[in-house]
């Protein structure tokens, strides 16, 4: 019989709906029936496409005799991570704080006043590696409550006070207004080279993630600086994140990380923000060097997201497992993805397969596990000079293939990958992520002449105001199936979806983005901005928590607190509002206090001060947007490298200057479509010559 979570619309609550354990969803209810019957809480916190997730859900929760132990002696309440965001916040540094170290899924207990006591992560069905059973966690937890009840309440008062007092943003915030000036850009990019790996790319060690954010900032740091440093490490991680088994060499897309140094076995998952960012890193790494290699990965990621994470209502769903049927009945890590010499040859023929094996490398011992192998390409493709590329040849080895031959073999792979058992798609939409796949999208399709790019761009916008706002142009986090989801919008649903919305305006020229992006920044001043300029990340009209979260770290994303502060920044260079101007200073002022010392984790903030000390430049480009002439202005304003530039496209004597008030007063020249190139308002005599004004923004 189903249980409390077959009404939720969360696909990773509904994966639970018929297990034996009676679970409720995060709920004042569930708190209540706890204080009800003086038992304490288990708050087990996952995702769909999370591996350790569904191993333990199959070991533990699925299990009739583990569930009888939890019903009996717990309230079990189960939380979908990506739909609340800030409870995962909460008790995830909860747990760090406890253990050192954190993960998913997250299993904590609680007290009925939601206080923690008790932490973990994975639990094994039986005591492994020196880690209890969760049985025996269950028992020790059980026991404790029965018998030293004052004690574990002493215990969940010490660590709730200890949280309160352990916010590092309310530690730094408001000591250093001051956005980093040259100085504090300059410190992070040493400490950034001092953290790069030289020989594989991208930063620290095993496990490593794609440093989507770090990226951008270096990249902008070059446009300003010429540091060929910071674009070397941009181009040396790009090429061996999309040589490396992190990318899928047959369908395009990233999974999440790799699990080594060498980006050769990922963990299979695929989310949409990963993507989304990679999307935009690559296509910004063409846009400064004109790379081969970096126009292709950046058209093949959009290409995956639109074929593969696309919902029927014009949305995005939030990721790929990583498991999937692996043709026995079971499921395994990776199924769908890895190849053996043996299935090569099945779907290739004993020649095309040894080919497929050189250029894929793919070994008889296999880089993953069962003498499967991650395809990638170690040192087969290189970019060359432009007469080898015309002519149509891959490297394999020390020789040369006939691209005609790579593509067949890749085609009839894709094919028989096909007939796999697919792995699981979480289809609810996120609205912060969302907002990070329009602004992907709808530069990709700019820069390299997809309209069909910036459509799905637009479509996903289309679905975000008309399912995901409410009258009060208030966000819902989630919905699934063109329904919104109960749960409110986060710090970073605003600040992403803000900045997709200026980025598509910047794109189509159409105006009501900015308008809408301007609804969501409004609420962000209002709601999640101290009288100092912090940033929280959860509204102050949001559910209480045992603490507020505020955190202006990236994680797999921008930060909700950085992120804000581009969007503010973006929206005031398009405006002239000093307001939010004013406001994406104040913001910045963490990154001074944290970048030289952390810059892989405050990446995001770092290249909005990138734009913030470039001005950024503003752009105003006027004329019929169906003029050949406007069209090449308008392009060379869309590839300016000059950090954080702001695009405004529109005719004079229309609505568009309303909407977008950098448009204001700006006549064609000699009855020509003209570009202005502004900074805080203030421009440059206009120029009708799409060259001059590519060469203004190229610094």
């Amino acid at each position: 019989m189903p249980n409390r979570l077959a009404h939720e619309t969360s696909p990773y609550l509904l994966q639970h709906a018929d297990n034996p354990v009676d679970w409720w969803p995060w709920s004042a209810d569930a708190f209540e029936e706890a204080r009800r019957r003086g038992v304490p809480v288990l708050l087990s916190v996952g995702y769909s496409s999370c591996h350790w997730c569904h191993v333990m859900a199959h070991e533990s929760f699925e299990d009739p005799a583990t569930a009888a132990l939890l019903n009996e002696n717990f309230v079990s309440v189960k939380v979908d991570r990506e739909e609340r965001p800030d409870v995962d916040a909460v008790y995830m540094e909860a747990l760090q704080a406890a253990t050192g170290q954190g993960g998913w899924p997250m299993t904590v207990f609680l007290t009925p006043e939601a206080e923690p006591f008790y932490f973990g992560t994975y639990f094994p069905p039986e005591p492994r590696h020196g880690m209890p059973s969760f049985g025996q966690v269950l028992e020790g937890v059980r026991s404790a409550w029965a018998d030293r009840r004052e004690e574990v309440g002493e215990v969940a008062g010490r660590i709730v006070a200890d949280l309160s007092g352990r916010s590092l943003a309310e530690t730094l915030a408001g000591k250093d207004q001051r956005p980093p000036g040259t100085e504090e850009l300059h410190t992070a990019l040493m400490e950034l080279a001092r953290e790069f790996d030289a020989v594989h790319g991208g930063f620290g060690a095993a496990p490593k993630f794609p440093p989507s954010m770090a990226l951008e900032f270096l990249l902008r740091l070059h446009a300003r600086t010429g540091s060929a440093a910071a674009l070397e490490m941009v181009q040396a991680t790009c090429a061996a994140m999309a040589r490396g088994g992190i990318y899928d060499q047959l369908g395009g897309g990233f999974a999440r990380y790799a699990v080594d140094t060498e980006w050769t076995v990922p963990h299979f998952e695929k989310m949409l923000y990963d993507n989304a960012l990679l999307c935009r890193t690559y296509a910004h790494l063409w846009r400064t060097t004109g790379s081969d290699l970096a126009r292709r990965i950046a058209v093949e990621t959009a290409d995956f997201m639109v074929r593969e994470l696309r919902t029927d209502e014009g949305g995005f769903a939030s990721a790929l497992d990583a498991d999937s049927d692996d043709g026995t009945g079971r499921h395994a890590e990776g199924a769908y993805y890895v190849w053996t010499p043996e299935q090569l040859r099945a779907a290739l023929g004993e020649r095309d397969a040894a080919f497929a094996a050189q250029y894929y490398g793919v070994t008889e011992e296999g880089t993953f596990e069962q003498g499967a192998s991650v395809l990638q390409l170690p040192d087969t493709e290189r970019e060359r000079g432009s007469t080898e590329r015309s002519q149509g040849r891959a490297v394999v080895g020390d020789g040369w293939a006939d691209a005609e031959r790579v593509a067949s073999v890749k085609r009839r792979l894709l094919e028989a990958r096909a007939e796999r058992p697919r792995p699981g798609r979480d289809d609810k939409i996120v609205a912060s992520w969302n907002g990070l796949a329009i602004a992907a999208l709808a530069e990709t399709g700019a820069y390299f002449d997809r309209p069909d790019l910036i459509q799905a761009a637009t479509d996903a916008a289309d679905l975000l105001v008309r399912v995901h706002m409410d009258w009060q142009a208030r966000l819902h986090r989630t919905s699934r199936e063109g329904t919104p989801g109960v749960n409110s919008g986060v710090l970073e649903d605003y600040a992403n979806v803000a900045e997709g919305f200026l980025t598509l305006a910047s794109v189509t020229g159409e105006g009501v983005w900015v308008e809408f992006a301007g609804f969501f920044l409004d609420t962000v001043l209002v709601q999640f901005t101290a009288a100092d300029g912090a940033l929280y990340d959860t509204a102050a009209d949001a559910e209480e928590l045992i603490r507020r979260p505020q955190d202006p770290t990236d994680n797999a994303t921008p930060s909700g607190w950085t992120a804000a502060a581009g969007a503010l920044l973006s929206y005031g260079a398009l405006t002239g509002s000093g307001l939010h101007r004013d406001a994406a200073e104040r913001a910045l002022g963490i990154v001074t206090a944290l970048g030289g010392r952390v810059p892989r984790f405050i990446g995001w903030g770092l290249a909005v001060a990138e734009a913030a000390l470039a001005g950024p430049r503003e752009v105003a480009v006027v004329g019929p947007q169906d003029d050949p002439a406007t069209r090449a202005l308008h392009r060379a304003a869309l590839l300016g490298t000059a950090p954080g530039t702001v695009v405004a496209l529109g005719a004079p004597g229309t609505d568009d200057s309303e909407e977008v008030p950098l448009l204001m007063e700006r006549p064609l020249v000699d009855g020509r479509p003209a570009a202005y190139v502004c900074r805080n308002f203030t421009c440059e005599r206009p120029t009708t010559d799409p060259e001059e004004l590519a060469e203004r923004l190229r610094t």
